[in-house]
């Protein structure tokens, strides 16, 4: 049976996305707070940086993969307007329903849909732009799903990948520290779970790094694949046009 990894470990494929259902279960009701606690809240300006590049105009369809508790679905939404459409999807159900709720509060229906990245259930080119924050790092065939992103991409459309990265090397050990030392000591504190975050730091290790990424989505058929590194390296958003 072929394997993959979850965090450090090796496990069969077919096992992964029940692992990291299981981390998004346990995690999904203090998840935004340990976003807040673990990034310094920087978390909220890379989501910012993002809308900031996305170019989506009024009017527009969107796609938000893996959108969790619904940041980026409920800036985008403010940017296409009445006219436009946003569509929040996530694998994990527990995830979907925190990020359903959290836009209802604020006034904002829109539709949701539980699905894999690596099948998604729209058809070919309906969406303008394709936004996936902080979610790829966790899908077993990175290539499947960014392949099924540029299939339901119009032509001038663009996809967006926020993602944790390779830090700066001089930094690099620091970061370990923090991330093998602190971040479990955190979500055993706050979350009561110290597992879930250790995986988040090890998913981060095994995620390919920003030239690696940048490779996979023009072999997925993305032009003009650029990179911003964000708080030296941590954090890096992808883009990729289609033309």
């Amino acid at each position: 049976m072929p394997e993959t990894h979850f965090g450090f470990q090796s496990v069969p494929e077919a096992e992964k996305a029940g692992r990291v259902r299981g981390v998004f279960d346990s995690v999904a009701d203090r998840y935004d707070l340990m976003n807040d606690l673990m990034s310094g809240g920087l978390h909220r300006a890379w989501k910012a940086f993002a809308i900031a590049q996305s170019g989506v105009r009024p009017g527009q369809r969107v796609l938000d993969v893996a959108g969790g508790t619904g940041d980026l679905a409920r800036a985008l939404a403010a940017r296409v307007g009445a006219q436009g459409l946003v569509w929040l999807t996530d694998i994990n159900s527990a995830m979907l329903a925190r990020g359903r709720d959290r836009l209802l509060d604020r006034g904002l229906a829109l539709p949701v849909a539980q699905c894999d990245a690596e099948h998604l259930p729209f058809p070919d080119a309906t969406f303008d732009l394709v936004t996936v924050a902080f979610g790829l790092r966790n899908m077993t065939h990175k290539e499947a799903a960014l392949a099924e992103m540029r299939r339901v991409i119009r032509p001038g459309g663009r996809l967006l990948v926020l993602e944790f990265s390779r830090v700066w090397k001089p930094l690099a050990g620091a970061y370990d520290l923090y991330s093998f030392g602190v971040l479990p000591w955190l979500g055993r504190q706050v979350a009561g779970d110290a597992e879930s975050y250790r995986y988040l730091a090890e998913s981060i290790r095994r995620h390919p790094d920003q030239e690696t990424l940048k490779a996979m989505m023009t072999a997925a058929g993305f032009d003009r694949v650029d990179y911003f590194n964000l708080a030296a390296g941590v954090v890096a958003l992808h883009r990729g046009f289609c033309f």
